[in-house]
């Protein structure tokens, strides 16, 4: 019993119900020793769930509020003051009602007894089957993959520019200040193989609420800095239509526009770890959905304020000439330290963000490894590793889940590596998971367990809505591919710029 008092946490997936008699779990098993301190387990054998409608929005808040709104001045530069804004709004309100279908589908059957679909592939596998499951599967964990390396880019674009803040404030607006942004990517790196060790989303809500203050840091620095330019400049800047044929050509023009969609629907792609969080949820009552729905509710209202806010107050401020992030592409050169706390707090905000993506994909190659080797103990044994700061305690540690975990950030990073194009990035990423994963899926499972009856006007009205977000998904991939073209044109892999 020594050993045991001091292990840190353990990670399982319980396969049944406890049986009688068992619904509390050692506290000593999770490094807590009081009497009174007992873990009961929910429903379905899993240990009870804590989370609640502000946790939840906390979780939603770090993955919408991410790197995605610094593109949102470029992006509303593109479309002008009218369309801007008004897509914006389009695309907060498509994701909202997409996510109140998706989170009547985290229990089949009854909203409170039914069973549990413990992630978005387990909720399009019960209500879905064949080839779209398949499909499901695979542009899912493609987009998380995607989102991993995107928010790889920012991060080092972010530590960058502080070091060019830096050298900007000590050698003049003029010096190009050249820097790699290569060792940036790799100390990012490491900083995610440290934190993908945290086993899944139980354990990282307090990571995802640091995260989502630091993402209100910066997008409040951001919209800071942006109302004083307008002031300076003694007036907006912009048009109605966006960016001016003559400033850009014809072509580039429309491009640019679609890549613009494609931002905008990035800085709202959430829905494949909705279910995930949804997961954490106490049980009923009331139902994890109607807890989900309102996380939602607070969730998507405060990023599009913030969106609107900083995405006006950047085009605003530069009109055209916004840059494609706001707080790194030096629209803004003083204060040069306020730059450097928006920057790191994007950097810290980016570390969580990253975790919230990849547990879904994490827990996925896990699970199918602990069915595919059950009997294997590098698969589903631990070891205990002393604590380096703690040496009294320790911590148990799946070998498969520290190796694998480490080599796919270590693959993310170095494919980041090879693409730093932030903007072009961000907008294919939005592109390749708006439709199928934030509208077609939900609207396909929501119709399968709500009976909705073929051809009726609820029925048909969700097929337009598919229908629609398809073809803007298509122009908008369309777009980023073009802007990622025109981009590999000059660029060299690993030079500094």
């Amino acid at each position: 019993m020594a050993a045991e008092t001091n292990v840190v946490a353990t990670y399982y997936y319980p396969t049944a119900a406890p049986p009688a008699g068992a619904m509390e779990v050692c506290s000593a098993e999770l490094g807590r020793g009081g009497a009174g301190d007992k873990c009961f387990f929910d429903d379905d054998g899993r240990p009870k769930r804590n989370g609640t409608m502000w946790t939840a929005s906390a979780h939603i808040i770090t993955a919408v509020i991410g790197s995605g709104v610094l593109s949102l001045g470029w992006a509303i530069a593109q479309l002008g003051w009218v369309a801007g804004p008004a897509v914006m709004l389009l695309f907060s309100l498509v994701t909202y009602y997409t996510s109140a279908l998706l989170a009547d589908c985290y229990r089949s059957g009854d909203a409170t007894a039914g069973k549990r679909n413990y992630t978005y592939m387990d909720a399009v596998n019960a209500n879905l089957s064949g080839i779209k499951v398949q499909i499901c599967g695979i542009l899912q964990y493609a987009n998380i993959v995607g989102v991993a390396i995107g928010y790889t880019i920012a991060a080092s674009i972010s530590m960058l520019a502080i070091r060019r803040a830096n050298c900007f404030h000590q050698k003049g607006h003029g010096n190009p200040c050249t820097i790699s942004s290569t060792p940036y990517m790799i100390i990012f790196g490491v900083a995610e193989i440290f934190f993908s060790q945290i086993p899944d989303f139980d354990q990282i809500s307090w990571l995802s609420i640091l995260a989502a203050v630091m993402s209100f840091t910066y997008s409040s620095i951001g919209l800071g800095l942006g109302i004083v330019q307008v002031i300076a400049n003694k007036g907006v800047q912009g048009s109605l239509t966006g960016i001016s044929i003559g400033v850009v050509t014809p072509m580039d023009k429309v491009w640019r526009s679609l890549q613009a969609f494609g931002d905008i629907a990035f800085a709202y792609s959430y829905s494949l770890i909705l279910i995930e969080i949804q997961d954490t949820i106490r049980a009923p009552p009331p139902s994890e959905s109607t807890v989900m729905k309102r996380a939602t509710v607070v969730s998507v209202a405060v990023t599009t304020l913030f969106y609107m806010l900083c995405g006006c107050a950047g085009y605003a401020a530069f009109g055209d000439a916004a840059p494609g992030n706001l707080l790194t592409g030096f629209g803004f050169y003083e204060p040069f330290w306020l730059l450097d706390v928006a920057n790191a707090a994007i950097v810290v905000h980016l570390v969580g963000a990253y975790q919230v993506y990849c547990q879904p994909l994490f827990a996925f190659v896990e699970k199918w490894a602990a069915r595919r080797w059950p009997d294997s103990a590098y698969v589903t044994g631990e070891v205990e590793v002393p604590l380096p700061l703690l040496p009294a305690r320790r911590c148990k540690v799946n070998l498969f889940r520290a190796t694998w975990r480490t080599a796919f950030v270590v693959a993310t990073t170095v494919v980041s590596m090879l693409l730093p194009f932030f903007n072009d990035v961000v907008g294919f990423l939005g592109a390749l998971g708006f439709w199928p994963l934030t509208v077609y899926f939900p609207v396909e499972m929501y119709v399968v367990q709500k009976k909705v009856p073929r051809w009726s006007s609820r029925w048909v009205c969700l097929q337009m809505l598919s229908v629609g977000c398809l073809l803007i998904s298509v122009a908008a991939a369309a777009g980023s591919i073009a802007g990622i073209a025109s981009d590999l044109k000059v660029y060299r892999p690993f030079k500094s710029y």
